[in-house]
């Protein structure tokens, strides 16, 4: 219980059902250090705060549990090095399946507890657990939890994946919720800023160096490539003219490459390689499979086809190019409403 509308609306639903239900706040890793004593967006005091009012409103328990080394370690390190590597990472799918899910899963089993329920928006269907995108199209995050398995499946309950957010609002209301006009925070959770960048920089080792067209002029200097990410226009700050987008990457060279269109089309790809890919089902499908295809949170689905390539390795080839394919994001697979798993994009 975070303290946030889905998750307290998600424990009455269940307290009504007639479970026995304890709530968990979780605490997760805070930056030390900076102007006002930043906390974690979603475990600060005020947020643990509102999570024991509404606890004592339901009539439940509420514990805490301190994950802030497993957290830094999981995924605040993890985001770190993949951006100093030049790929862009999503760490809401790793804390999922490391942390928020996946570890407490396993704490509650020891518990004694026999399910773990989120407020996602997202539906699970009990035979042969299956993932379903929920009722609500424009909150389903279905995208984040491709990295479960079936026996995460079996221990998950998610009581929101039939309602929309208005009706999760509405319901606060009727219940009384004292979190019921609580605003959502949409930003990574253990960044203070709305960019990540000066996260960025303060933790990573940034090297200045040229922006260059591909036809190769020199444009400007960049403040360092993993501030960057494929397709980019907003930050690349070249003043008096643009816009440009942002292309590719030379490491070696520490050149950032732009071009001056939207619809360049060194931005689109016809294929993607995805590693460390998981089939929720847990085994693979037949190949080759025609399904849709995810590329970043809210992307719509498109349609491509998966064949293996090596023992590590998928090859995903969409029937239309998609723009800025970017390395370390995750490509998530589906066939109509259901999740069928993802990788990373390499």
């Amino acid at each position: 219980m975070s303290g946030g509308v889905d998750s307290s609306v998600a424990a009455k639903l269940l307290k009504d059902q007639g479970h026995e239900v304890a709530g968990i706040f979780l605490h997760f890793w805070k930056e030390e250090g900076i102007a006002g004593n930043f906390e974690n967006k979603c475990c600060s005091a005020e947020a643990l705060l509102d999570a024991r009012r509404v606890a004592d409103k339901i009539g439940i328990p509420l514990y805490t549990l301190n994950l802030a080394e497993i957290f830094k370690k999981q995924v605040v390190d993890n985001f770190l090095s993949e951006y100093g590597k030049g790929r862009t990472p999503n760490p809401c799918v790793i804390c999922n399946k490391l942390v928020k899910l996946g570890y407490l899963i396993k704490q509650a089993k020891k518990l004694g507890f026999d399910y773990v329920a989120t407020g996602h928006y997202v539906k699970n269907y009990k035979f042969k657990y299956k993932l379903l995108k929920a009722k609500d199209k424009s909150k389903d995050q279905s995208y984040f939890l491709y990295t479960l398995c079936q026996e995460e499946l079996a221990h998950l309950l998610f009581p929101l994946g039939a309602h929309t957010k208005a009706q999760v609002r509405g319901l606060a209301k009727k219940f009384k919720l004292p979190v019921a006009e609580k605003p959502e925070s949409q930003e990574i959770c253990f960044i203070p800023e709305k960019s990540h960048n000066e996260f960025l920089k303060r933790h990573l080792k940034l090297k200045p160096g040229p922006i260059v067209m591909t036809s190769g002029k020199v444009i400007g200097q960049h403040q360092g490539l993993p501030l960057y990410t494929i397709g980019q226009r907003k930050g690349i700050k070249i003043g008096g003219t643009g816009p440009y987008y942002v292309a590719k990457f030379d490491y070696q060279s520490n050149i950032l490459y732009v071009v001056d269109r939207y619809d360049d089309k060194i931005l689109y790809g016809q294929e993607l390689f995805a590693k460390n890919v998981n089939w929720l089902a847990g085994t693979w499908p037949k190949l080759p499979l025609i399904c849709q295809a995810v590329i970043r949170y809210r992307h719509k689905p498109v349609k491509c086809v998966i064949t293996k390539t090596s023992k590590n390795k998928f090859k995903v080839k969409f029937t239309q190019p998609q723009r800025a394919i970017t390395p370390g994001q995750s490509v998530v697979f589906y066939q109509g409403e259901e999740v069928l798993g993802g990788g990373i994009i390499c």
